[in-house]
């Protein structure tokens, strides 16, 4: 029989939003935790191995049992995911046990997963405090049944759109996931791992999800806050093709920046049809738009790339290093600096390697100080 497990409730929030912008709870327990995975017809192959890896893993590098795992359907039958292979064993409910978490994991063709009888499911469990979430497009699944109305949700950008103007009272998030009380939800693909990794983190410490994320040879470890690239053409479908071009010579011109009058002769329209365009159906100005994507390109090159935070401030267009670093932090919540601190410290005293040569080795306080130099 399996220990009674005491949870404990752990307030989290992501770096650079206030309590106002986002609740995280996530539940520890002082026990092997629970989680199932749901599937539905043709669900993420991808999706589902990067959540269930992590929290082998998990177990693999601290030698013990901190998670087990049920793959379960609702008639006990193996569900064959997008790609054709099922999963073996696959349980029912009854079988599995009920989970400290349970997630249902979607993929393609995910409304014709969908039916009363799942919902009433998922209500059920919903009513027994089990906590839920939603993997690629099986969050849809909870959307449907009305399990996160009034909470954030992550799911694939193919999907946003649309069941935005479908579901107006769940709050959608365009992050790679959403961990709003008890419902957590992922957009898919490789997300799950992220997703995952903070929730061992949140439990036994960012040491054991760093050495998780070498395993898999992760370059780093993704947060809520970052965002899904979604294409333009995928916001907009092609009624607009005006509007993608734009964005498609904004996306090429990154580090020689060209001016806006230039971008609307270029396209054919005037100064002012473009700028009413971006408001319409963006719903920002296009300086504003093409700001975030410099900014977008600028965290990838910090985080994914040795380049200093100078040649970083150059290539992504920028004249002055103080005006990147103040829209850096305005965007993402923190300094150029300390981003990269936060991911990649070693890359980041590189950065001041320099000024350290100059002044000797400082303090720990010092040090800080100097990391974040750049956007006071």
């Amino acid at each position: 029989m399996a220990s009674q497990q005491v949870p404990v409730t752990v307030l989290l929030q992501p770096a650079g939003l206030t309590a106002a912008h986002n609740r995280t709870e996530v539940t520890k327990f002082g026990g092997t935790t629970h989680f199932g995975f749901l599937t539905l017809p043709n669900f993420s192959m991808i999706a589902f191995s990067s959540a269930i890896e992590v929290l082998r893993m998990a177990n693999y590098i601290s030698g013990q049992p901190l998670y087990r795992w049920s793959v379960i359907s609702l008639d006990g039958q193996s569900v064959p995911a997008s790609n054709g292979l099922p999963v073996s064993p696959t349980l029912t409910l009854e079988q599995a046990g009920i989970p400290d978490v349970l997630f249902v994991c979607g993929g393609v063709h995910i409304h014709d997963a969908v039916n009363e009888k799942l919902s009433a499911f998922l209500l059920k469990l919903a009513r027994s405090n089990v906590k839920l979430g939603g993997i690629c497009t099986g969050s849809y699944a909870l959307v449907k049944a009305g399990l996160m109305n009034g909470y954030q949700c992550a799911i694939h950008w193919e999907n946003i759109s649309a069941l935005r103007e479908e579901f107006p009272k769940v709050q959608f998030s365009e992050g790679l996931f959403a961990i709003d009380r008890e419902r957590l939800s992922c957009s898919g693909g490789t997300a799950p791992i992220d997703l995952m990794l903070h929730l061992t983190a949140a439990s036994f410490g960012k040491t054991l999800a760093a050495e998780i994320s070498e395993q898999f040879i992760l370059e780093r470890i993704r947060d809520s806050t970052y965002q899904q690239h979604i294409p333009i053409a995928a916001r907009l479908g092609f009624s607009r093709k005006e509007l993608i071009e734009v964005a498609r010579l904004m996306e090429s011109h990154i580090e020689e920046t060209l001016p806006f009058d230039e971008i609307a002769r270029l396209v054919g329209l005037s100064q002012r049809q473009l700028q009413r365009m971006f408001k319409y159906y963006l719903d920002v100005t296009p300086t504003h738009y093409y700001l975030q994507l410099r900014l977008r390109r600028a965290r990838e090159l910090l985080l994914q790339t040795a380049m200093s935070i100078m040649s970083v401030t150059v290539a992504c267009g920028f004249q002055s290093s103080c005006h990147f670093s103040k829209a850096y932090r305005n965007q993402f919540g923190r300094s150029p600096s300390g981003e990269r601190h936060l991911h990649h410290p070693f890359l980041a005293a590189a950065d001041h390697l320099p000024l350290l040569d100059a002044i000797g080795l400082p303090e720990r306080s010092d040090l800080e100080n100097i990391f974040d130099a750049d956007g006071q």
